[in-house]
């Protein structure tokens, strides 16, 4: 397979095989697999066709359709794994679903706070026959990993998350009328964190939920938001889980 369809093949094809060694090949039940923090190897050739843009103050990456807007398109909000809106990876697997006839923005989630390079990094190559010393170091710094990645994922709350994406949804009803009309409302896809938030955002929920706080118990006839989006995709979902209270 080409570099070039590696970085960009969609993510519901992962859940078929994995692209990361080490990997299981649909990492069963709830996972952090390393497709999720880390980068795929970045093709040599090809260039991102979108930009950085903002949308409500949030810095978002956008591509279109090339025949956009004289053909008309869809919108789909593309929520990314760990890497953010900077992976090239993820500019082009945003600029592929753009070549698809969708309008895709690509929001910041983490208010500019993806998990660091030093994380992500995969350019290192393991030695195949690691002396004693070598099997310590590579252990302490895996469990070093863990704990950079734990400490990113406190940061990344719900109610830090939740209304970052409705901004986003409501200033591109706005920029994007057209396309959310022509598809009848909003498409997403989300990939690893991102799947998480896919499926809050199409489902319907309390109001105190969906505006990013925790239900409390004792609360008792909310008035629940409709779902954010028209439908959703999602692959390799992270181990994230919540639990809505229905009485």
């Amino acid at each position: 397979m080409a570099e070039h369809e590696v970085a960009t093949r969609a993510p519901e094809s992962d859940a078929q095989d994995s692209l990361v060694a080490g990997d299981t090949p649909a990492q069963e039940g709830a996972s952090m697999g390393e497709h999720c923090v880390t980068d795929r190897p970045t093709p040599a050739t090809g260039a991102p066709t979108g930009e950085i843009s903002k949308i409500a103050d949030v810095d978002v990456y956008i591509t279109k359709p090339s025949d956009y807007p004289h053909l008309p398109s869809k919108l789909l909000l593309f929520l990314s794994n760990a890497t953010g809106i900077h992976s090239k990876n993820n500019q082009l697997q945003a600029d592929k679903y753009a070549s698809e006839g969708f309008v895709v923005v690509m929001p910041d989630q983490f208010a500019g706070d993806p998990l660091q390079k030093n994380v992500t990094d995969t350019n290192t190559t393991p030695d195949s026959n690691p002396s004693m010393i070598e099997k310590v170091k590579m252990g302490l710094a895996d469990t070093a990993k863990s704990f950079m990645i734990d400490m990113w994922l406190a940061r990344q709350s719900q109610e830090k998350v939740i209304p970052l994406l409705h901004k986003v949804i409501e200033g591109a009803k706005d920029e994007f009328a057209d396309a959310v009309a022509n598809g009848d409302g909003i498409y997403a896809v989300g990939y690893c964190f991102g799947g998480r938030y896919v499926l809050l955002l199409g489902s319907e929920l309390p109001d105190t939920v969906a505006k990013g706080q925790a239900l409390k118990d004792e609360e008792k006839g909310v008035v629940k938001r409709a779902p954010q989006i028209k439908a959703g995709a999602i692959a390799h979902g992270g181990s994230y889980q919540f639990s809505i209270r229905k009485d």
